[in-house]
């Protein structure tokens, strides 16, 4: 990349001091004090803190405000917006030499590239050294401002924009079961309902609940000519998978009557408190694929049609009852008997009835799915956009240039003379790469064309 006018070379580490935090022990671990910035705090996968009480050096001492890096894990960049609290190894509390709002979109800008020189099959994790010889582009110190100035007026709105789309799909769940409750009449237990309909429970419905065996299975899936046995897997996802199953040694004995057959109505006796009978329809299935013990196949009675007990099953006034029936002392695994399952209580229509209300649920449950794909790529789309807003910032196409404007070499040259020093730092402070950069350093590699993924990015979060 040719480098705009008044910008130069550096490599990141020239840019602040990154300070690493400090291991916390279970034993200091308290009750009170500050709290420990962990990166789960940061990323919103864990939102509970373990305090420290000590004595905190002010360098592991992080304030409201200050700017973090998750180099380990998650890379990302975070602005902390807590209280004071202590700071945890695998994250740089930054003290930026330049302007902290520009470095802190630069860092976001090149996650991908520190992701791409990340390592470790446990955590992974960006080296020191990696991070801080990154070499970067920076513009002058005035251009510097402008850029974030620009930046934060589009990323506030494409931020405002996404927490609308998490939102949104967010509340998917919820359209989907409540078109499920109204169409099905579930929506008001116990209330009088159409002429024709009944309340009733499920047993008035079904012709009988087969079980199925429990197999040793082999670890591994069976291959074509071998009959499996599905595992709980194959019913979690709201869609029969037939590829969830392990094989069944040969030689071992079981019941024909088991194979599994299209158009069945298979449920998991046992799994997790959020799909433990959740029912599923099986589609096209491969032949010699059994019932476990942990799966129930529900067999309606002659008239009823199965697309009406499907939607009704997955309503959430029958799937409210089944958990509350579910035993068991962890969410993780729960149990639902045959007897409790075929007691819930269920609104029946009149058979005639059941194949057009089966059919307009089809309809419109497809229709709420087909709106979370829709929001999906909506999201995908705003990566998209936040990843070229940063290309065009930091390439110097986001805002015009002023020729009056102090050169970056300049700002560089002073950075590295207040600060190059060894005997100035702290004993574990950045380390300077052992040629400085400058405006004849070589040219990064071209970014592709092609955003990857992104796995962190930066956030602001009200803790």
């Amino acid at each position: 990349m040719e480098l705009p006018t008044g910008w130069a070379w550096a490599r990141l580490g020239e840019l602040g001091e990154y300070i690493n935090g400090r291991g916390f022990k279970k034993s200091e671990w308290s009750d009170t004090g500050r709290p420990i910035i962990r990166i789960q705090n940061l990323t919103g996968s864990g939102t509970a803190f373990n305090y420290y009480a000590g004595a905190l050096e002010k360098r592991h001492t992080v304030h409201p405000g200050d700017l973090l890096v998750s180099w380990a894990a998650t890379l990302g960049v975070y602005i902390w917006r807590g209280p004071e609290a202590a700071l945890n190894q695998h994250i740089f509390k930054v003290e930026p030499f330049i302007d902290r709002s520009f470095l802190r979109h630069l860092i976001d800008h090149k996650i991908q590239e520190l992701v791409a020189a990340s390592h470790g099959s446990g955590m992974v994790h960006v080296t020191r050294s990696k991070f801080e010889e990154l070499l970067v582009a920076i513009p002058p110190l005035a251009e510097q401002q402008r850029i974030v100035e620009a930046l934060e007026d589009h990323l506030s709105r494409l931020d405002a924009a996404q927490a609308d789309l998490r939102k949104s799909i967010a509340r998917l769940p919820g359209l989907r079961g409540g078109v499920r409750n109204v169409v099905t009449r579930g929506h008001q237990p116990g209330a009088k309902l159409p002429d024709g309909w009944s309340w009733g429970t499920l047993d008035d419905v079904l012709e009988r609940i087969e079980a199925g065996k429990s197999f040793r299975c082999e670890p591994r899936p069976a291959t074509e000519g071998e009959w499996g046995v599905i595992k709980v897997s194959a019913m979690t996802w709201g869609e029969f998978r037939a590829g969830e199953q392990k094989a069944v040694p040969a030689g071992r004995d079981f019941n024909p009557r088991h194979e599994i057959k299209s158009g069945d109505i298979l449920i998991s006796r046992a799994n997790t408190s959020a799909y433990v009978g959740a029912p599923v329809l099986v589609g096209k299935c491969r032949s010699q694929l059994l019932l476990s013990d942990k799966s129930l196949r529900l067999v309606p009675r002659v008239g009823i049609n199965r697309a009406w007990l499907i939607q009704t099953l997955s309503s959430p006034y029958a799937r409210n009852q089944i958990s509350a029936k579910a035993t068991g002392t962890k969410d993780s695994m729960r149990n639902i008997s045959q007897r409790e399952l075929s007691g819930i209580c269920i609104p029946i229509p009149p058979a005639d009835a059941q194949p057009l209300i089966g059919e307009t649920l089809d309809i419109e449950v497809q229709r709420v799915d087909n709106l979370g794909a829709g929001l999906n790529i909506a999201q995908g789309r705003a990566a998209h956009l936040r990843h070229a807003l940063l290309n065009r910032a930091f390439a110097g196409h986001l805002v015009p240039q002023n020729l009056a404007d102090e050169h970056a070499s300049v700002l560089l040259d002073r950075i590295r003379s207040e600060h190059g020093a060894q005997g100035d730092k702290p004993k574990q402070s950045v380390r300077r790469p052992r040629k400085p950069a400058t405006a004849d350093a070589p040219l990064p590699p071209p970014a592709s064309s092609t955003p990857a993924p992104i796995n962190a990015v930066q956030q602001e979060l009200p803790l």
